[in-house]
């Protein structure tokens, strides 16, 4: 019973550390993505996106906080019209 435990999570790790390698790759791609084409333009989305919520949001994809960030850019970036980057 034991070893059929041990066994399920050797296999789970690998898989949750390329999930999460991918959301990181995601998080920076909509970081990119803000900031290239709504960063020149703030003080259009300012009401609708306060800065410091999407300037926490980028931080966070850079330090390593991928979860929290995603929702947030990408509701910026939908609110402005912008398409996503593909995902993976």
């Amino acid at each position: 019973m034991m070893m059929r435990i041990l066994l399920s999570l050797a296999f789970l790790l690998p898989t949750a550390a390329l999930a999460q390698k991918g959301d990181a790759a995601y998080c920076s791609a909509l970081a990119g993505k803000y900031q290239r084409y709504i960063g020149q333009d703030e003080a259009a989305h300012r009401a609708r996106n306060p800065m410091a919520t999407i300037n926490n949001a980028i931080s966070d994809c850079s330090s390593g906080k991928a979860a929290s960030a995603i929702p947030v850019l990408e509701k910026a970036l939908q609110d402005a019209k912008i398409e996503l980057p593909p995902r993976g």
